[in-house]
């Protein structure tokens, strides 16, 4: 049975592709009486793959390359497939990516009920890569490096959100310890909106190690804490600086701590500075913290916005002023990280994350 199944998913990749070759061949736009040919929840289980879903996720990990693709799925309904939908299975037919059309049903069941769009693909898992792979970038280079380390981020959700803000706002590197931490998986990509697929991601299994490396090639390893009167007074051995204040001088590692916990004893003890988010009233009991993910967001933006080149006061006013000269800049930066990515708007990102 099981030679029977995978000769029957091999014949059906083949027709498929054969269809789409006939298409392309033609100049035809994917889609209508194409889709229709393709077999409906002929969904053979495959081994050592995981489920990607979502539009983001699986257009960018197409765009990335960083995985194997085994088979896109599209879910059935429409004859034809318009906008990004059409652009996924274009690319898929360049590919030689066996395209099925599964119900809505089977792909709500396959994806355990998350929000997939109507799109998922069955792809190899992506992994962060050693930490010594991130290159040994010294800070005479640029002294405005910002690498982000996490310390035990074990919801996927938040790490998801956290690799979010982190590529949106200019980070260049992504560190995570190895234990007691989310693996890249698909829920993370989905929380992401795409941009685990596309953000450099590393990890090791000695972080308080990595910290004190970098900290003698002349890093500023900057830890993250709660409100300061909240915290353990053994950490006011380690001076403690409100974010606002923070003035980015040199390569930083920003560091942050596990969503209860926060940072473990031996990696704050490696932190040569505390940076906070002071919070603007008194809070009650069970208050004082933000969300791992929203303080990330707040923290690299204090950080970000000191990056040269960054748009001055007076030049965000006329930038809001002109929504065009503030898109091309948009669209320049995102370019200049990722030259192979293009960025549509930012609605439709909103609504297609």
């Amino acid at each position: 049975m099981a030679l029977l199944s995978t000769v029957r998913d091999a014949t059906w990749g083949r027709l498929v592709t054969r269809h789409f070759s006939h298409a392309a061949r033609h100049g035809e736009r994917p889609g209508g009486e194409e889709l229709s040919r393709l077999l409906l929840d002929d969904l053979v289980p495959t081994s050592r793959l995981e489920l990607l879903f979502g539009m983001s996720p699986c257009l960018l990990a197409l765009q990335a390359a960083r995985r194997s693709v085994a088979r896109l799925l599209l879910q059935a309904g429409k004859a034809g497939l318009q906008g990004k939908r059409a652009e996924l299975l274009r690319m898929a037919e360049a590919r030689d990516i066996p395209v099925l059309r599964p119900r809505r049903q089977k792909l709500d069941t396959m994806c355990r009920y998350q929000v997939h769009q109507g799109v998922c693909m069955e792809v190899s898992p992506l992994r962060p890569r050693p930490w010594r792979e991130a290159g040994e970038a010294s800070p005479g280079d640029d002294p405005q490096q910002l690498w982000l380390v996490l310390d035990g981020i074990q919801d996927p959700r938040n790490f998801g959100a956290v690799l979010r803000s982190a590529h949106f706002l200019g980070v260049d590197k992504v560190i995570t310890s190895r234990r007691n931490s989310c693996p890249l998986t698909p829920v993370v990509s989905k929380s992401s909106a795409g941009a685990m697929e596309v953000m450099d991601v590393f990890s090791t299994d000695d972080l308080t190690g990595f910290l004190q490396t970098k900290a003698q090639q002349g890093w500023l390893v900057a830890g993250t804490v709660g409100c300061p009167s909240t915290e353990d007074p053994q950490s006011s051995e380690i001076p403690i600086m409100s974010c606002l204040e923070f003035l980015w001088e040199r390569p930083t590692l920003l560091v942050l701590g596990n969503e209860g916990s926060g940072l473990s004893q031996e990696v704050q003890a490696s932190c040569q500075l505390l940076l906070t988010i002071l919070p603007r009233r008194q809070l009650p009991p069970g208050l004082e913290s933000l969300n791992v993910s929203v303080a990330a967001g707040i923290l690299l933006h204090s950080i970000c916005s000191q990056r040269k080149g960054f748009p001055t006061e007076g030049e965000r006013r006329q930038l809001l002023q002109d929504p065009q000269e503030l898109s091309a800049r948009s669209e320049g930066l995102s370019m200049a990280q990722h030259p192979g990515l293009s960025s549509g708007p930012e609605k439709e990102r909103q609504n297609e994350g």
